[in-house]
């Protein structure tokens, strides 16, 4: 007995002494095998990941154990194990919720912040709402310091649009996606004295808060991998998907002057489509009054009226509204997606929104515009003026559907997208004084629209376990349509404040566009990852663009320290609105109220001035960082960057000539306008800068650090056609310089800290907006008396910087119960306004006194302390 139990006891020590082997698959809950999942003995470092089938096969030395499975995109799975029985592992997908990870600027698998080789930031929308705003635009300007977008005024339709950029280069040059796919451009054509002048953007005020799940931003060039547009970087907005609760929110605001009030609500739900998929549907509605931050000069030097005179006495802010607009905005989004087979979906996203606004333009005084025939007040009372309206019809929708799947290896993803945008525009309380007593009062000026239809073909697949190979085709049809206004609105000199589009400006311009694209992507190694992408674009207009990129990343084993660098081309294509866009504005010019007219890039007019046909932009881009995660819950990156473009389109300035000899006064005679302007290939430009981002959460505790320091030139001379050079003309002045190197803050730091006591959180932010500078035109004004002794000589006496702020935002949350919260914000809470601005004794610089604040550059605009309470319910 004894040798049968000596036996047993020797048997089972050999068993147990060799290796067991264990063996399994990994895959998603759409089916799809997982490459590359780390599986890993808990309480070890024993360990292995799964093949290119998503299979694996680990070894151990004794029953029952623990595994922990984890891949970047995915929720964590811990799995005990007791037998040796084949193992089936799905994992939750986490890549919409994660803090960490990302998928833009990466057609592989996603990466985190660590992982990637180029810098991204990802937010969540509980970091938007945490800024005390209630729009997009708004809400990035507080949270990525190399964002910016800040509330236009007296600006026409600007200012129901609000140009939006990243790192200073303007609207043009920043490239919006939503899930992935390209987002289309706004109907409108940035032509006013507001930054971002001269571009064409995405319509940023479009996308309703409440669709969307997080947001991240790629801060570096990604035109091989994307196409056009996307030299500063890109901004994909991830939709909201989930389908556990309805989420409903309500809001109101106010600023400490009592006006600009504001009442919204928006709502959140979604469902699942049985074990198959899910829907969501958001909408919203909100409803924004007028503010009013007009000068009071107390007389009229624009038209020498005296401060004696009885109604600059009664008005002594000459009629004035300047601030935000009033606007309705309504909106509804959906996102959908469906299994359709084992590994196939078939997915969609879309939207619709509606805005309204109303805006003034420069009150006409009763010196400026009569009213003979008493159109615009009552027969026997006194004519006291009257202060035109510019009201705006927005709309903008868009429409995507697609169908992926894989096989074989290949993951494939085919879709359409419709887009487009448009406004009309509406000129009030205003006459057209060449018609009369038959003038009407209010007049149909026009409008623009904008579309797009885009076809997306990518497939991709994982090779010999490390090397990862994506290509892709975009086709792309675009279309711009001008239309005319009624005859009324601009015959005769037109409409009071805005004559309306003309039948010569009216315009139906398509053009299409095909790019094809190779990326690939390396690990060397598990911590040294190379990667590079290329690109071909034609487009039918202008013809055809080759735009790559390299970039690599080397990081440590665990995870925690990563060096990153890249360096790519990119181009930008001219814009249909900016090639014919054409049209005649009522502004002040070389001193005084004048039609300018805008000629488009085909008109005989410009090639008689030399002005060849609009080309595309080139840049290039070269970025290096670091980023670390060197201890739990900190998180800190520093990148450097260059981009350098060529040949940008800006909008020329206000060019005119008194001399008759010249082409200029020959043109202008002939058109019977003032001033001309049109758009050309006209300055290279550098760009250089740093960003830095710091997170950290200890206990209750959260702190938030982000900041961009950058400086814009002007490299070389601008290029200014022979016959204009010839006639002296100044094609792009210090003035519009300025927008491009000193309209937007060059310097902008964002600090944050949140305590959270459960179910109260308090938060507080500090955003410091650098100094910006507006630059002297000079508009032929030197040594000229205005009524306040003559200009000097030198026209940067002109100038003016206006000084660095720092703006403070509190935000109180209380948690009554699980369902419903309570918040209180203050944004700007120490009520800090900008400079107000000098004129140096030049009328034209605050167009006599009727503003106080800047508006041609701006870092934060000019409303004040604002007060905003929300109540949000969840069911």
């Amino acid at each position: 007995m004894k040798k049968i139990t000596l036996l047993l006891f020797f048997a089972a020590s050999f068993i147990a002494a060799q290796n067991i082997t264990l063996v399994g698959d990994v895959s998603s809950m759409t089916h799809e095998q997982l490459v590359g999942v780390n599986i890993i003995v808990k309480g070890t470092t024993t360990g292995v990941a799964t093949d290119i089938d998503g299979k694996f096969k680990l070894e151990v030395d004794k029953l029952p154990i623990t595994l922990v499975f984890s891949s970047i995109g995915y929720k964590k799975k811990t799995v005990l194990v007791d037998n040796v029985k084949y193992i089936k592992i799905v994992l939750e997908g986490d890549v919409y919720s994660s803090e960490d990870v990302m998928v833009v600027g990466s057609r592989f698998r996603p990466r985190t912040a660590i992982t990637s080789p180029v810098p991204i930031d990802n937010i969540k929308v509980a970091d938007l709402e945490a800024t005390a705003q209630t729009s997009f635009d708004k809400m990035m300007h507080y949270t990525v310091p190399s964002f910016n977008s800040t509330q236009q005024t007296i600006s026409d339709a600007t200012a129901h649009f609000d140009p939006a950029d990243l790192r200073g280069l303007g609207p043009s040059r920043t490239l919006v996606l939503i899930n992935g796919k390209r987002k289309n451009a706004s109907s409108l054509v940035f032509i006013n004295d507001t930054p971002g002048k001269g571009d064409v953007g995405v319509d940023m005020n479009s996308i309703p808060v409440s669709a969307i799940k997080r947001v991240e931003v790629l801060r570096d060039g990604a035109s091989a991998q994307y196409g056009s547009d996307a030299i500063a970087g890109v901004i994909n907005i991830i939709l909201d998907d989930q389908t556990e609760t309805t989420r409903i929110n309500t809001f109101s605001s106010i600023t400490s002057e009592g006006d600009g009030f504001q009442l919204g609500a928006n709502i959140n739900t979604g469902f699942k489509i049985g074990d198959l998929g899910f829907f969501n549907l958001s909408s919203g509605y909100v409803n924004q009054e007028e503010t009013n931050r007009a000068g009071s000069p107390g007389k009229d030097v624009l038209f020498g009226v005296p401060a004696s005179d009885p109604w600059i006495k009664a008005n002594p802010d000459l009629g004035m509204t300047v601030g935000l607009p009033n606007m309705t905005t309504a909106n509804i989004y959906y996102n959908t997606a469906i299994e359709v087979g084992e590994l196939s979906e078939i997915y969609s996203y879309g939207g619709l929104v509606y805005r309204q606004g109303l805006s003034y333009a420069l009150y006409r005084a009763p010196y400026w515009v009569p009213d003979p025939y008493n159109l615009l007040h009552k027969e026997g009372t006194a004519y006291e003026g009257f202060q035109p309206t510019f009201e705006t019809d927005i709309f903008d929708n868009e429409f995507t559907a697609g169908f992926r799947s894989q096989k074989n290896g290949w993951k494939y993803d085919l879709s359409y997208t419709f887009g487009s945008n448009k406004v009309d525009y509406l000129i009030g309380n205003t006459l057209n004084p060449a018609l009369g007593a038959a003038s009407p009062t209010e007049f149909n000026a026009g409008g623009y629209r904008f579309n797009n239809n885009i076809i997306n073909f990518d497939i991709s697949k994982l090779l010999f376990d490390r090397l990862f190979l994506s290509l892709g085709s975009e086709f792309r049809i675009e279309n711009f349509i001008a239309v005319e206004g009624e005859e009324a609105s601009y015959i005769g000199g037109g409409a009071q404040s805005f004559p309306g589009l003309q039948p010569q400006n009216a315009v139906d311009a398509k053009r299409t566009n095909i790019g094809v694209y190779v990326d690939l992507g390396y690990d060397i190694t598990n911590n040294l990852f190379v990667g590079g992408a290329a690109r071909y674009e034609e487009y039918s207009d202008f013809g055809s663009n080759v735009t790559y990129k390299i970039n690599a990343r080397i990081k440590t084993s665990d995870n925690k320290y990563s060096l990153r660098g890249s360096m790519s081309t990119g181009f930008r294509a001219p814009s249909l609105h900016q090639i014919y866009l054409s049209n005649i504005q009522t502004l002040v010019s070389g001193g005084t109220v004048s039609n300018q007219g805008t000629f488009n890039n085909n008109s005989p007019v410009l090639r008689k001035l030399g002005v060849e046909q609009l080309k595309e932009e080139n840049a290039v881009n070269i970025t290096f960082g670091a980023a670390a995660r060197p201890i739990d819950n900190l998180f800190v990156s520093v990148d450097v960057y260059q981009i350098s473009v060529d040949d940008r389109i800006v909008y020329s300035s206000s060019i005119a000539s008194s001399d008759t000899t010249t082409t200029v006064w020959k043109i202008l005679k002939e058109n019977d306008i003032t001033s001309l302007k049109f758009f050309i290939n006209a300055a290279n430009t550098k760009t250089q800068g740093i960003d830095l981002v710091a997170n950290y959460g200890y206990n209750r505790w959260a702190f938030n650090f982000a900041a961009t320091i950058a400086k814009h030139e002007i490299d070389g001379k601008i290029k200014t056609p022979d016959v204009l050079e010839k006639d002296g003309v100044d094609i792009f002045d210090r003035k519009e310089q300025s927008r491009l190197l000193t309209a937007r803050p060059n310097t902008k730091i964002i600090f944050g800290t949140s305590y959270d006591l459960n179910p109260f959180k308090v938060g507080l932010s500090a955003t410091y907006f650098g100094e910006v500078t507006w630059q002297h035109a000079n508009n032929g004004l030197n040594g000229v008396d205005v009524g306040n002794g003559p200009l000097p000589i030198d026209d940067a006496a002109y100038d003016q910087t206006f000084a660095a702020k720092i703006i403070f935002d509190l935000n109180l949350r209380y948690a009554i119960n699980e369902n419903i919260s309570f918040s209180f914000m203050i944004n700007n809470l120490l009520d800090t306004y900008p400079d107000v601005i000098d004129t140096k004794g030049d009328f034209v610089t605050d167009l006599g006194g009727r503003f106080k604040y800047p508006w041609e550059v701006n870092q934060f605009g000019f409303n004040g302390r604002v007060f905003l309470a929300t109540l949000n319910f969840t069911l």
